[in-house]
């Protein structure tokens, strides 16, 4: 029999890419993991890792193992559902991702729902940036993921990830207050506030502007849409902003919805093994009530 947590190194090091990387996430030393996964390598009799460069990378052997140690874990977090299911009560610790304006808008109501239904189920937050949450989820980080899709942006490739669409979330531009809508193309000699190079929203934005004609003068760069919304009142600069980044709560800028219409997909993402598990099934009802109730961003 093959060791379990050895598995799980071997796993870890096929989604994190290095020993490094894998000793920082489980709080380990690299030369222990490094040791681990040299025993799993006897018990198997054969290579499971090859050097490259300064890194290692998994054999073809090693891929083969790692792909029977999703479905072993898979099946593991089947079994977790199986017996939460069978308890009376929820508890335990529940582990959620999610990206600034989600987090405010929507995950923070859902915790209190949660907690007034839930006393005893321990919901952990923690905000993250583009797809890394992803990528966390599938090395089990975290339980559930709300996830960000902009126009244009392919789907994840990410195997064994489960996703449902939470709500379609209006683009719009942003100008200062007490302006009239304007047409984007005038607006092609002002500064720009944009999300920094590299990012969804930007690669979004600045192809919006080139579609209108113009390359855009970035003068700000951040991921911290507050900071927007700050510059864009002062009248130091235009953007965009979603809808979701006003929650309930009246804009301070003028918005302007773009022809044609543009939405960003907000999604739930969780891993195939525990997309039953009772903690996030009622976590996703909870985001679900909160999303319909409290506003109705698709139709307002």
């Amino acid at each position: 029999m093959y060791d379990l947590h050895r598995l799980r190194l071997l796993r870890e090091l096929k989604h994190r890419g290095t020993l490094a990387a894998v000793a920082s996430a489980l709080s380990y030393s690299p030369s222990t993991i490094s040791s681990q996964l040299s025993q799993l390598e006897a018990e198997v009799g054969v290579p499971l890792l090859e050097p490259m460069g300064r890194r290692v990378r998994l054999t073809p052997a090693a891929e083969m193992l790692v792909g029977h140690i999703e479905v072993i874990l898979d099946r593991l977090e089947q079994a977790e559902a199986d017996i939460a299911r069978a308890k009376t009560v929820l508890e335990g610790d529940l582990r959620i991702a999610t990206f600034q304006t989600a987090a405010k808008t929507l995950v923070l109501p859902a915790v209190e729902l949660l907690q007034r239904e839930h006393p005893q189920l321990r919901v952990h937050v923690h905000q993250e940036n583009e797809r890394t949450p992803l990528r966390a989820l599938v090395a089990h980080e975290f339980d559930l993921v709300i996830a960000e899709e902009y126009p244009g942006e392919p789907p994840s490739a990410l195997t064994g990830l489960h996703t449902q669409l939470l709500l379609e979330d209006p683009l719009l531009l942003a100008t200062p207050p007490d302006g009239e809508p304007p047409q984007l193309a005038a607006l092609a000699h002002l500064p720009w506030v944009m999300e920094p190079e590299g990012n969804a929203a930007r690669r979004w934005a600045s192809a919006v502007c080139r579609q209108a004609g113009f390359e855009p003068h970035v003068r700000y760069q951040s991921t911290d849409l507050t900071f927007h919304v700050r510059l864009i009142e002062a009248g130091q600069a235009v953007g965009f902003l979603p809808k979701l980044a006003w929650g309930v709560h009246a804009p301070t800028v003028t918005l302007t919805g773009l022809t044609p219409p543009n939405a960003r997909r907000v999604l739930i993402a969780t891993r195939t093994g525990s997309h039953d598990h009772p903690a996030v099934v009622a976590a996703r009802v909870a985001l679900d009530r909160i999303s319909r109730s409290a506003w109705d961003l698709t139709r307002s």
